[in-house]
């Protein structure tokens, strides 16, 4: 499909961290951008704020029926009004994923893909590539503090794409370089077994173009499997391509030396950051940008917004807010809090991301949690699911080992915060709880006020 000619596009759940990056983009392009998601959030406030045009009811009398294109989220559900609509009246309909690969399919195309990690890698290669002045359009899974942004507009022919696994989407894409950071259990119900997932991980990096390359994790199982021209990287294996040959965790960051002589510094928390930042040296060092571009832009990189980020702190409490949602992501999340804050409480207050994911990894999650020396564990959020008979947050506070624990309501969860002792607050998972994120950050400053 053209792109160029297209004069009004309609987003069905625009207010997604990905449609909406690709909203702004078409947005940038001077295209009549408007759309429906089913609510209100600060990425749709800002959204609105830069003139797209959205509302949070499911009626086809608020829809643009004059687009020329129909974008939709796999997300809605079957029964979606709107969706229906266009469908039976033959509008020209896409996923997102089929968008951003026929858009891709004239560029050279960077596509990081992972079960975890991949928001962070595709920010960093993407700050690389703008401050090196390399130059790139990017289309992030987060929002990039470097750019207050999930999408940036580039001059040149490079894209970078965070890929989604869910759905198979990144199957769409054919990069002339495939990054992959993780391959972890996830998305079960869509693949079934951890076989089927790695398999199409595979796929993935086959997808790549004759004369591509993949850049993957040097410990992952599926290396062996790819027939293609590959580089691997790692934190701690030596017979990586490039890895870290030391490192230092401080409070103020992270001091890395990589094997090829490179030496920066991350202001950017966590240990797995260290490890992401190894990815995308390695993209760039393809690239051919210079080491001494990789490092002075790698010194300011500044995160992504529900990364290990500190929403408060002074001499009594850290608060810190992450969006880690996978058992993997929580243990690294948790280790590099603790590595960090040596010899603190750490309280983790988590909010499960869908009844499959919950279901299928309890385990899991219940053993990363328990990292933690307090644990409060909020309801599962549901997302697109409906409830599975069976499957709660007790599935998973059974089994943690932390010596405190509790199964918490959201509305009680801030007189919890108000009267008990507390050191290092942890709000995790990519639900709605980034909406309790202010709320503890007031009630926190109110019991702990800056000295």
């Amino acid at each position: 499909m053209q792109y160029t000619n297209l004069k009004r596009i309609y987003f069905i759940g625009i207010g997604g961290i990905g449609m909406s990056a690709l909203a702004r983009y078409f947005h940038f392009n001077n295209v009549v951008v408007t759309g429906y998601d089913r609510t209100e959030t600060a990425l749709t406030k800002q959204l609105q704020q830069e003139g797209i045009a959205i509302h949070f009811t499911d009626d086809i009398a608020l829809a643009d029926l004059n687009a020329d294109l129909i974008i939709y989220t796999p997300a809605i559900p079957k029964e979606h009004k709107e969706y229906n609509y266009f469908l039976a009246n033959g509008y020209p309909i896409r996923k997102r994923a089929q968008v951003l690969g026929e858009l891709s399919a004239s560029k050279f195309t960077i596509a990081i893909a992972g079960s975890h990690g991949k928001t962070t890698v595709s920010s960093m290669i993407a700050w690389i590539l703008k401050h090196s002045g390399y130059d790139c359009t990017a289309f992030l899974g987060g929002i990039s503090a470097n750019f207050n942004s999930n999408f940036v507009a580039g001059k040149n022919d490079v894209m970078v794409i965070e890929a989604d696994e869910f759905d198979r989407s990144f199957l769409q894409l054919h990069p002339d370089i495939a990054v992959i950071t993780a391959v972890d259990s996830d998305h079960l119900e869509i693949y079934g077994t951890q076989q089927e997932l790695e398999k199409t991980f595979t796929e993935f990096a086959h997808q790549v173009t004759e004369k591509g390359k993949v850049v993957l994790k040097s410990s992952l199982p599926i290396l062996k499997n790819i027939k293609r021209e590959k580089y691997s990287y790692s934190i701690n294996d030596t017979n990586a391509d490039l890895f870290v040959a030391d490192y230092k965790i401080t409070l103020s960051g992270s001091q890395v030396r990589l094997n090829n002589g490179m030496q920066y510094k991350l202001i950017y928390p966590g240990i797995h950051n260290i490890e992401n930042s190894v990815a995308a040296s390695s993209v760039a060092l393809l690239l051919g940008i210079e080491k001494n571009n990789i490092i002075s832009a790698l010194n300011v990189f500044n995160g992504v917004h529900r990364r290990f980020e500190i929403m408060y702190q002074n001499d009594a409490i850290v608060f810190i807010d992450d969006y880690a949602h996978h058992p993997e992501e929580i243990a690294m999340f948790l280790k590099s809090v603790r590595a960090i804050y040596t010899g603190k409480k750490i309280t983790a207050i988590f909010q499960p991301h869908l009844f499959t994911r919950t279901r299928d990894l309890a385990e899991g999650f219940s053993e990363s949690l328990s990292i933690a020396d307090e644990v409060l564990l909020l309801p599962i959020y549901p997302a697109r699911e409906l409830p599975i008979e069976g499957v709660s947050s007790a599935m998973i506070y059974n089994n943690i080992l932390s010596p405190s624990k509790h199964l918490m309501e959201k509305e009680n969860l801030l007189e919890y915060i108000q009267t008990q002792p507390l050191e290092i607050v942890c709000t995790i998972g990519a639900g709605d709880i980034d909406k309790l994120v202010e709320p503890i950050a007031r009630t926190l400053k109110q019991k702990n006020p800056q000295l």
